[in-house]
């Protein structure tokens, strides 16, 4: 912390607790309680058991999270290439160009993503592309919704790059696809992962555009989740979004240890 004193240490920390805990900690607390719990007894979830995660790791819940994973990483990698490849665009056309290409990619961030989906569900549902009632219209609508925090990630990492290591690569006769491989892309490689982690997080907890296009072969976790609270089942939803929330924690900690190593690179 940029701070000396200890009585403003002490500040800062409490002032962080007092925040944190009842506007982030608690609602989370409170999930993983009511997972466990057969009924609600006063102010706290009552009636301990484990039967609703022996529901929630099995069967259709089982294949809903497949589903959620296999979905969050193929967004995660299109949007990924489509982003850096934006970004490296837009730094080589200049300011113009770049302000287009933000302005572009951050268009389904600036509208709903309801919309997003239901534009996704009108474009794709004629010939020549019909994608409606498969599980590609559920991907295409993931990547479009995360591709806008690729670009962005990747965007602002090529701004703080030193040019220095480009023209000096340049200067002894590399050529311009070999400074990007072996020199630009590995110098964004931390950049890269920050961005492939932000954008599985966010395509794991897609609810709104995915309720509006996913086939009955192709469920998300997400959408078992709210259909299970919207048939009153709270302890099992409950028990549905603390293995959501665990499998997207171990993935964004697995991202966060490649990152850590290609940082000391």
């Amino acid at each position: 912390m940029l701070v000396h004193s200890r009585t403003g240490k002490w500040t800062a920390w409490v002032t962080c607790a007092v925040l944190f805990l009842p506007l982030f900690a608690l609602p989370l607390f409170v999930i993983v309680a009511a997972s466990f719990a057969t009924h609600w007894s006063g102010a706290f979830p009552s009636g301990p058991t484990t039967a609703h995660y022996a529901a929630a790791v099995r069967g259709e819940s089982l294949q809903a999270l497949t589903t959620s994973l296999v979905t969050a990483v193929s967004a995660s990698l299109v949007a990924l290439a489509v982003g850096t490849w934006a970004a490296l665009a837009g730094a080589a056309l200049g300011r113009k160009g770049k302000r287009v290409l933000d302005a572009l990619f951050m268009l389904p961030v600036a509208v709903p993503s309801v919309v997003v989906g239901l534009a996704v569900l009108v474009a794709f549902s004629q010939p020549p592309v019909l994608l409606n009632g498969t599980r590609w219209i559920v991907i295409l609508a993931h990547t479009v919704l995360v591709t806008a925090f690729a670009h962005q990630s990747v965007s602002a990492a090529i701004q703080r790059l030193d040019p220095m290591y480009e023209q000096a690569a340049a200067s002894l006769g590399a050529r311009p696809s070999y400074v990007l491989f072996r020199v630009k892309l590995p110098l964004l490689l931390p950049s890269l992962n920050a961005a492939a982690g932000l954008c599985f997080a966010l395509s794991m907890g897609e609810l709104s555009a995915t309720m509006m296009l996913y086939p009955p072969d192709w469920t998300p976790l997400p959408v078992l989740v709210f259909t299970a609270t919207d048939r009153g089942s709270l302890f099992t939803g409950a028990a549905l979004a603390v293995v959501l929330m665990a499998a997207t924690l171990l993935a964004l900690l697995a991202v966060s240890r490649i990152r850590t190593k290609a940082s000391f690179r």
